[in-house]
């Protein structure tokens, strides 16, 4: 491994133990322990009130924490006030100064440090570069686009030289396109500038997007984490599945290893590891399920509804047993009609009901799956 690849691994914000609890009682994070490494992308993603904003406050130390510790390139700096980390931070609304024009408003930062005039003039016109808006230093806030505020606001973070970059919602005031192109945008720049991003929001398809590695967090927890394939292939519960992407989620029991049973049947499948006749939750992801002729499906279900999305129909059918089921279907199918459902056995995910990711992770090394 080259040097320049050991310190792109290096750890660089680590939370030890960390619980976050309020005057009134509420326990915002719980025990929780989180490493990000240097030179990523970093999404974290969960519901409203499920603790990931208040982890963003933590690292930018704008929260304190209750208990447990804050270490920043090994560095303990739980105590640490906010203006002397190496982090910057993006927020939601941008929390521009509309009295202030672009140039002033990415200088603000360097000006309270009494940087020079032509350091600060040479390292505003170099982030401006950074966000591609080269000639909109002299622009009024009050005249950028609602991507063009997103991007100075970056542009002020970036000019201070942080090792960490924190974003906060900071896609969601924008349309779809507009968001979209700024994904694009953000990841770009993350490459280019080469410095950890940490990204927090609701939005699982922005954080599939972009993430180099996510962590799905629920009631203060860090529920399950990896990269996005990991997390969308291999959900470690229920609560994970469904949040991420569209599932088919039906109860079933494990016989033995690669063999489930759900629906009254005995499929082969690439999971292992459970006991035998051990109750499973089995997930099917839509885009995995074909319909077929009924005597080539491996279910036969009945078309309920259909919608075409462009890309593809999204179909609603019912088995014989009442399981609902949602497909991802490349041709129109007739309500009413009864079809055949056919999957591999690797599209078959079970899950041991209440696994945690360690559970999970200690399963598959064990089975090499």
């Amino acid at each position: 491994m080259k040097p320049s690849e050991e310190i792109a691994m290096a750890t660089i914000i680590e939370m030890k133990n960390v619980s976050k609890r309020y005057d009134d009682g509420f326990e915002a994070l719980t025990n929780l322990n989180l490493k990000i490494e240097s030179g990523k992308f970093y999404s974290i993603l969960g519901p409203s009130g499920s603790g990931k904003t208040t982890v963003l406050r933590i690292i930018a130390g704008f929260s304190d924490i209750t208990s447990g510790a804050l270490y920043f390139d090994n560095q303990n700096i739980t105590d640490m006030p906010a203006n002397q980390r190496k982090v910057n931070t993006v927020f939601q609304d941008y929390a521009l100064f509309p009295h202030l024009n672009v140039f002033d408003n990415i200088a603000f930062g360097l000006k309270l440090k009494k940087r020079p005039k032509e350091e600060i003039k040479e390292k505003v016109a170099n982030a401006l570069e950074k966000v591609r808006l080269p000639q909109h230093s002299d622009r009024e806030i009050s005249e950028l686009s609602g991507g063009q505020k997103q991007r100075i606001a970056i542009a002020r973070a970036i000019v201070n030289e942080p090792k960490v970059l924190l974003l906060d919602e900071s896609l969601s005031a924008l349309d779809k396109k507009l968001r979209k192109d700024m994904q694009y945008q953000l990841r770009r720049l993350q490459k280019d500038l080469g410095i950890t991003f940490v990204f927090v929001t609701h939005d699982q398809e922005e954080a599939l997007a972009l993430s180099d590695e996510i962590f799905i967090m629920n009631e203060g927890k860090i529920i399950q984490n990896g990269t996005a394939t990991d997390i969308y292939d291999e959900p470690v519960n229920r609560f994970v599945a469904e949040f991420i992407g569209e599932s088919n989620i039906v109860d079933g029991v494990m016989k033995v290893d690669y063999s489930v049973e759900f629906v009254g049947k005995t499929f082969e499948c690439a999971d292992a590891g459970m006991q035998q006749n051990e109750p499973v939750h089995v997930v099917l992801r839509p885009e995995d399920l074909d319909i077929t002729l009924v005597d080539e499906g491996k279910l036969t279900v009945t078309i309920v509804s259909q919608m075409f999305l462009g890309n593809h129909f999204e179909v609603n059918a019912v088995d014989e047993d009442g399981n609902q089921w949602l497909i991802h279907a490349t041709n129109s199918v007739s309500v009413g009609q009864k079809v055949g459902v056919y999957f591999d056995p690797e599209d078959i995910h079970v899950m041991r009901i209440g696994e945690s990711q360690v559970d999970f992770h200690n399963r598959i090394e064990e089975y090499g799956e």
